[in-house]
């Protein structure tokens, strides 16, 4: 409950390859792009344009990418929206301006597709419904602990077992039942 609310932002960025390349290889390299978003964004100026610290930026920023298409999301969170939005925009304009300085070499480009919405809402649960879940998970536990445990002053009955029968007792002869 003490928790401020968490804002989260997502920016994307495209790959497309250039007329040197196949088009398959923009898959590889937005994965390896995703992959190294974070180093790119601290030696870029990601940080300025967001106004966080390089250790902010790493804390706070997750890229994915996806196995169907070359895009990466960049999705960045923080206790102010307009903080998460500039984060997660700052490392998107940070990719986009390494790919350009290595077109060259890897004959692919890096566009921007989307940029980042500012938030409406937090991301993170409002601490209410976060205690009222809490707590029916944590009323669910003991009802169920209180069902399982054994009930007190109450003796433990145990079948009794039969032992295995001796050779005498297999030789005597069965009684009968009788007929009417």
């Amino acid at each position: 409950m003490l928790r401020p609310p968490e804002y989260s932002a997502t920016s994307y960025v495209l790959v497309v390859p250039t007329e040197k390349s196949d088009p398959a290889i923009a898959l590889g390299f937005a994965t390896a792009y995703g992959r190294v978003a974070y180093q790119v964004a601290v030696v870029g100026d990601a940080q300025v344009w967001a106004g966080v610290s390089a250790k902010t930026l790493k804390e706070n920023v997750r890229t994915a990418t996806s196995p169907d298409a070359p895009m990466i999301s960049v999705t960045a969170t923080a206790r102010r929206a307009s903080t998460a939005m500039n984060m997660a925009d700052g490392v998107a304009r940070a990719l986009v301006v390494n790919g350009s300085h290595m077109q060259g070499s890897t004959n692919v480009r890096l566009l921007p597709f989307s940029r980042a919405v500012k938030p409406t809402g937090p991301a993170s649960l409002p601490a209410p419904l976060a205690a009222l879940v809490g707590g029916c998970a944590g009323g669910l536990l003991g009802g169920l602990g209180l069902l399982i445990r054994p009930k007190r002053g109450e003796a433990q009955v145990h079948a009794a077992v039969p032992g295995p029968a001796t050779a005498q007792q297999q030789s005597k002869p069965q009684p009968q039942p009788e007929t009417v």
